[in-house]
């Protein structure tokens, strides 16, 4: 017999060689029915897996975020099959879940497949399913796994499996489908009800440029129709609100394959934007006790080097720039922080000095491969709004918690209230991945994990997320869509100060080593205003909007009234503009609407009379008739209650 301890602490016991389902069956008929997929001690496992030894096992089922990437990965083997069985002579290469769906990438040789083939493969891949195929995993040797795919004559998986050991190779069947696969499938293909394909694209054979490039073919699937048509909905609303469509219809920012791409042009609505964003976390910053300092766009070489950044990100920086003088190369600037640890540098500084918080809005320069480039949230240039922390370690707790509230203010200040923090952690299994001694990492990343908790932050672990030089706290926010993205990072470094070798006079009057913490709460200006854009819909909170209100007159002959109003708005510091051409008021109207402008103020005769506004709020609703100054009144209410004071 073996013991299966359950999630909630209970223990079944079983007779060895029992599955995953047998325990779902013996807990309820509907919990069996729901379960996908399963974990044990750790490992992910087949439904089907025989299991002969004590261990924990936690069910899964399409609601959980392993369920979903079993059920996704299982249907990427029902695409492939289907994709086999409609191009013959097609080679598969890997076919993973992602955060929603899957992919498959396969080279088709001379065969041609488009958007237009996207029926014919879901009618196919369908019709696979509904045979109820069980998904089989069986063990081959690696000799067995070899001569299979050069029999099918793809190199592809050829490559793949002379890189496994010999016990550890699988192999996925379902009906008459054979796939190289280390696991994790749903029992049968009859769950699949529902699939969709969304796209096609290039990508090279392991993401490099000097590989064979593939095609991949985009796809989602559900248990229920119902689903794939709420999915269908929820894609439709994200291209309504894709930052690049709406930052282009409100002119705040462009690209130039002239200037290159990657590169961003703030037009001036996007400066104004970008600006206000930068001195709301200044004013806060200097609450906190920040100084600000400014850094050069470039350094030598062997700054980078000192820092390790030219090990870790050299090949995806721009390459070195040489100068006139013999052997001396300068770097567009990756980080912020080996600039920040020379600043730190140029003054002896006592425990008393302690800490310095050095913040700046510094632009740095990665190579991201032409491919993944997108708009605002994945660029060459961007401006990061770094700081660094430099304290004692008796400082350590209280400073990383302090950041912690910030990240928080300026999140509930820009409308971002669903969030979850993950701790990342270095992976023991790689020590090679990171920089610094064991002894430096263990007090980093217990400062962080007890930090985290006395706050009473819902947090994750994550082992290998780490940064190369640290531990870190990410905090992932959920936007208006459901959709998770990582915002603010806080990391704690004992690497660099010892790196750039600095010191403070502690209370023994001996040099001791601060501890440095990384922290950016927007994390770049340029993805957190794609992602901001993309979660208001361009309806920024009333503080940020570029126009707050447009005055809209009647007709020309009101001009006069409407530059006054205007005034009066500006010595209220709200920011407006006017409209008195000679169009109809519908169209003024709908240009303002689809200019995302919070209120339009209609004057026209009696409001002239009266020294008044008729108010109307974006969206369609009548405010009615008001003075300038009630209005100010209005709006002054409104950013109140999203744009607090930060409280030290």
């Amino acid at each position: 017999m073996i013991n299966i301890t359950l999630p909630d602490g209970s223990v079944k016991e079983f007779e060895a060689g029992a599955t995953a389902m047998d325990v779902a069956k013996s807990i309820s008929e509907g919990l069996a029915r729901n379960v996908i997929s399963a974990s044990f001690n750790g490992t992910k496992v087949e439904t089907t897996t025989p299991l002969h030894e004590d261990g924990s096992l936690i069910l899964f089922t399409f609601r959980d975020e392993e369920g979903k990437k079993a059920f996704w990965h299982s249907t990427s083997h029902v695409m492939a099959d289907a994709l086999q069985q409609l191009y013959p002579g097609i080679k598969l290469t890997i076919g993973p879940a992602i955060d929603n769906g899957f992919y498959y990438d396969i080279d088709f040789g001379d065969q041609k497949i488009s958007e237009n083939d996207f029926k014919k493969i879901e009618d196919k891949m369908l019709e696979i399913a509904r045979g109820k195929h069980e998904f089989q995993l069986r063990s081959v040797t690696k000799a067995e796994a070899l001569e299979f795919y050069k029999n099918e004559n793809n190199p592809f998986k050829v490559e793949l499996i002379e890189n496994l050991t010999d016990r550890d190779i699988t192999f996925c069947d379902h009906s008459n489908f054979t796939d190289l696969c280390r696991g994790g499938h749903i029992p049968n293909t009859g769950i699949i009800k529902a699939v969709k394909l969304l796209n096609i694209a290039g990508a090279y054979w392991r993401g490099d440029e000097k590989n064979p490039q593939l095609t991949r073919v985009y796809g989602v699937s559900f248990p229920k129709q119902k689903e794939l048509k709420e999915y269908l909905e929820l894609l439709e609303e994200a291209k309504r609100r894709d930052h690049r469509k709406l930052g282009k219809e409100l002119s705040l920012f462009t690209f130039s394959q002239k200037v290159g791409q990657g590169l961003p042009l703030w037009l001036p609505k996007g400066a104004a934007l970008r600006e206000r964003l930068e001195n709301f976390l200044k004013k806060a910053q200097k609450k906190a006790g920040y100084e600000m300092v400014v850094t050069p766009h470039i350094g030598q070489k062997e700054l980078y080097v000192t820092s390790g950044h030219y090990a870790k990100y050299g090949e995806d920086s721009f390459q070195p720039i040489s100068t006139p003088a013999e052997g001396e190369e300068f770097l567009l600037k990756p980080m912020n922080c080996p600039h920040h640890c020379e600043i730190y540098n140029n003054s002896p500084w006592s425990y008393r000095d302690l800490p310095k918080r050095y913040a700046e809005f510094g632009t740095v320069y990665r190579y991201e491969q032409s491919g993944e480039l997108h708009g605002l949230s994945r660029v060459r240039g961007f401006t990061q709004d770094d700081a660094h922390i430099f304290c004692t370690p008796d400082q350590l707790d209280e400073e990383f918690k302090k950041v912690i509230d910030l990240t928080m203010y300026v999140f509930s200040s820009l409308g971002f209230e669903n969030f979850t923090t993950q701790v990342s952690l270095r992976d023991p299994e790689n020590p090679d991945k990171y920089i610094g001694k064991e002894e430096n990492w263990e007090k980093a990343e217990n400062a962080i994990l007890s930090a985290v908790k006395d706050k009473g932050l819902n947090y994750i672990v994550e082992t290998g997320e780490a940064a190369f030089y640290g531990p870190k706290l990410d905090f992932m926010v959920k936007d208006a869509l459901g959709r998770s993205w990582q915002l603010g990072t806080i990391q704690v470094d004992y690497n660099l100060p010892e790196r750039f070798d600095l010191t403070y006079k502690g209370s023994d009057n001996e040099l001791h080593r601060p501890v440095m913490i990384h922290r950016a709460p927007f994390g770049s200006m340029e993805r957190f205003v794609a992602i901001l854009l993309e979660h208001t819909a361009g309806n920024f909170p009333l503080w940020l909007m570029p126009e707050q209100a447009i005055i809209l007159s009647l007709s020309e002959k009101y001009e006069n009234y409407s530059k006054k109003v205007l005034n009066l708005l500006e010595n209220h510091e709200i920011r407006a503009l006017t409209d008195h051409r000679s169009e109809t008021m519908g169209k003024k109207i709908r240009e303002a609407e689809v200019n995302k402008i919070p209120y339009m103020l209609i004057v026209g005769e009696q409001e002239e009379n009266d020294g008044t506004v008729s108010v109307r709020k974006h969206g369609g609703e009548d405010l009615g008739t008001m003075t300038v100054e009630e209005f100010s009144k209005l709006v002054n209410e409104e950013i109140s209650k999203t744009l607090k004071t930060f409280e030290v």
